[in-house]
């Protein structure tokens, strides 16, 4: 047994090594950021999360007094950006926009991830969702949604739609859609945009589902015309445009989100700098309007939420894949 004296010593030696680290803990919240921060955005530049991202790097910038660098890593569903986002040092200066795909969709499609999100993220922020709305070409035949559903129906798997690819939030929303209106769709996937949306402005293809500024041009020439928004009301821009419910379709709602997330590990004091500094950052008017102007809808809310939104999003997808509606990698 160690003498009381040498057993005291040791008690207060440990105590001061935990108070020491407590304290650089929180003199590295008071002094970050320590150099550029980068926010890594898994889309290209100029696209609608880019260019909130920008928005809010630029505040953040302001506030910080130090470089906010926008970092477009896209492709591979952010399989990629991600995998390289969890390899950076956990202090604050790595953030990830992060959306369905990388959080929810990709870990129910991929047996094999370079990342785990519970296990290598931190959620600092929801950060905004989207609406979709349910598009076809301007010479379509399909003028409703009930009649677009009831085609499907006498002809399973004819009915065609265009997406982003396997996995991507447009082909996930629409097998939502399809899998609540109980009928089969045939997928045609794309890795352009332009040439999806072309595809369906010429009858090549029959629908997809997009946000607004998505297709603003196409929609503006008379190229395509929505047929529903997948949400519980009108859009404000389109307020002529039905609800899917209006419209004759099922009672679902097409939001594709996005959140701010950093590297699992980044110490408490430093993640509620961060949650408090993005917070006042989503406040600024300006950023609001940006992300309006490119068609989204700013959603600012506690890590706690993102985790929710995680959890109802895998419980809604999950029988996409085990149904066979969307394959497995």
């Amino acid at each position: 047994m160690l003498p009381r004296r040498t057993l005291l010593a040791a008690l207060a030696a440990l105590a001061g090594t935990l108070s020491a680290a407590r304290f650089a803990r929180a003199a590295e919240a008071t002094t970050f950021p320590a150099r550029p921060v980068r926010i890594v955005v898994p889309y290209s530049v100029g696209v609608g999360p880019d260019v909130v991202a920008r928005c809010v790097g630029e505040q953040l910038a302001q506030a910080w007094k130090t470089p906010v660098l926008v970092d477009n890593k896209p492709g591979a569903s952010g399989i990629v950006a991600f995998g390289e986002v969890r390899r950076t040092p956990a202090d604050g200066h790595t953030l990830f926009l992060a959306d369905t795909a990388t959080l929810v969709v990709n870990p129910l499609l991929h047996d094999a991830l370079p990342y785990d999100p519970a296990r290598d993220l931190v959620p600092l922020t929801l950060l905004f969702h989207a609406t979709f709305v349910v598009w076809v070409g301007a010479a379509s035949g399909h003028r409703t949604v009930a009649e677009l559903l009831d085609a499907a129906r006498r002809a399973p798997e004819r009915v065609s739609y265009g997406s982003l690819g396997n996995g991507h939030a447009s082909q996930v929303a629409i097998e939502t859609f399809a899998r609540a209106a109980q009928v089969q769709l045939l997928h045609v996937p794309f890795t352009d945009a332009g040439a999806l949306f072309t595809a369906v402005a010429n009858g090549a293809v029959d629908f997809t589902a997009f946000s607004v500024n998505s297709v603003a041009g196409l929609m503006a020439a008379g190229r395509l015309r929505p047929l529903a928004v997948a949400s519980s009301r009108r859009l404000a821009n389109l307020p002529q445009v039905p609800t899917l419910v209006e419209a004759g379709g099922p009672a679902i709602e097409m939001h594709p989100w996005a959140a701010l997330v950093t590297v699992a590990g980044t110490p408490p004091a430093l993640l509620q700098r961060l949650q408090r500094d993005l917070a006042s950052a989503l406040a600024a008017d300006e950023v609001r309007g940006r992300t309006e102007r490119a068609g989204f809808e700013l959603t600012p809310s506690t890590p706690e939420a993102v985790l929710e939104r995680m959890r109802a999003d895998r419980a809604l997808y999950a029988p996409l894949v085990s149904e066979g509606r969307i394959a497995r990698s």
